[in-house]
């Protein structure tokens, strides 16, 4: 099968759904198919063989963050060359709402669409206000998808129709398979005793955060708040933080004496973040909003991590409402300290977190995954066979009636 996917995001500036379409599309090609990913991109942007670059994106507000899109006749044109050019069996769009190449793509292309809906904003204006812009694009949609229960609703609300729910995908056995680092671990962690390094001895539990840094719905912030009270009373924890932003804003508010409890790796590369979540005793995820899912706890489970989470509902959902991993009212600092003390003191609850994050995990790996994002391209194909087969029979009744 040809497939196009549409990323609407700049591939330069990674983000969840940008890995979604990378890992779909790595899945999709390994399964035999050829696949062709049209995105955003900057000219110096290295991009794997099924990347094609549809030029510079520019930053918008979008859904409590800053997305980087490209829209304009110069991107619709790139879009209708690569539309023409691949003579797909199936176009797969993400975000076709947004104002980015999903839209354009959504406007330029004919034949069988698949739409994966990513966002969830149950009070988004300016998608209610877009809708009469939207609508006929969105008519030509022939399959919907959403990644979590919350992602349709927010379909559902604003823009009609209705989605069927196929989660992001995670490779669960690159997570369970990663090798801790040494520098990562606590004592308890490394049976072999803490390691050295220039930060000083390793010896404390550890507790992980990935996201990023200046932007504060990925909840840093409400965590540097619990730390005083975590640090008060487990003096030799740690907290690893990987992503990008200000590090020195971010410890601002930090007691000047506690700040070298935290350490800030910056980006890291597919192989160190499964290291980091093989590593801690604790990886926490204090987001406080603009979530659809939550590939991040889905990543830590697979890794084996024990995960403790605001309740936000998709992360509820994702943790299976709270049996694989543990919930925290959202943006109450107290709570999380609470919480996170009460962890580090109970191996036994972390231990049994982590087994049942192991289990609940494989319903999100990609052979369950991209089977059933498969199916959907199937069926609309299929569908758009039937249909030309009964035009073409219309056609020849037409043409047999007139000839006699």
């Amino acid at each position: 099968m040809r497939i196009g996917i549409v990323c609407p995001y700049s591939w330069d500036v990674p983000g969840g759904v940008q890995f979604h379409i990378r890992d779909l599309a790595e899945h999709l090609v390994r399964s035999g198919h050829e696949v062709s990913v049209l995105a955003p991109a900057d000219d110096e942007t290295p991009l794997p063989p099924y990347v094609v670059s549809a030029g510079r994106a520019v930053p918008v507000p979008y859904n409590g963050s800053v997305a980087r899109l490209n829209f304009g006749f110069l991107s619709a044109a790139r879009v209708r060359r690569w539309l023409h050019d691949g003579a797909f069996d199936v176009i797969h769009i993400h975000e076709p709402a947004s104002p980015s190449l999903g839209l354009l793509s959504c406007w330029a292309a004919q034949g069988p669409i698949v739409a994966t809906f990513h966002t969830s904003n149950p009070r988004s204006r300016a998608m209610i206000a877009a809708y009469p812009i939207l609508q006929p694009a969105l008519e030509k949609i022939s399959a919907r998808i959403a990644v979590s229960e919350y992602a349709r609703r927010t379909l559902v609300e604003h823009l009609g129709g209705d989605a069927v729910v196929i989660p992001n995908g995670v490779d669960v056995d690159f997570f369970a398979r990663a090798e801790p680092r040494a520098e990562w671990r606590s004592r308890a962690a490394a049976p072999d005793g803490p390691v050295d390094s220039p930060t000083g001895p390793r010896t404390g539990p550890v507790l992980g955060f990935m996201g990023r840094i200046d932007e504060p719905r990925k909840g840093l912030p409400v965590l540097m708040r619990a730390l005083p009270r975590i640090l008060a009373e487990r003096p030799d924890t740690r907290l690893l933080v990987a992503g990008r932003g200000d590090q020195q804003e971010a410890v601002a508010g930090l007691p000047p004496q506690m700040r070298d409890r935290v350490e800030f790796l910056g980006m890291v590369s597919d192989e160190d973040k499964a290291r980091l979540l093989r590593s801690v005793d604790l990886y926490v995820a204090p987001n406080t909003g603009g979530e659809s899912f939550g590939i991040i706890l889905v990543e830590a489970m697979s890794a084996g991590a024990p995960v403790l989470a605001s309740d936000l509902d998709a992360f509820a959902q994702v943790l299976d409402g709270g049996a694989a991993g543990e919930l925290f009212p959202n943006e109450d600092a107290d709570a999380l300290a609470g919480a996170v003390l009460r962890l580090l003191g109970d191996p036994a609850r972390r231990a049994e977190l982590s087994e049942r994050g192991r289990r609940h995990v494989r319903r999100f790996d990609w052979s369950t995954v991209g089977a059933d994002i498969l199916a959907v391209y199937e069926t609309v194909t299929a569908g758009a066979a039937s249909v030309a087969a009964d035009e073409r029979a219309r056609f020849r009744g037409r043409w047999g009636t007139a000839r006699e």
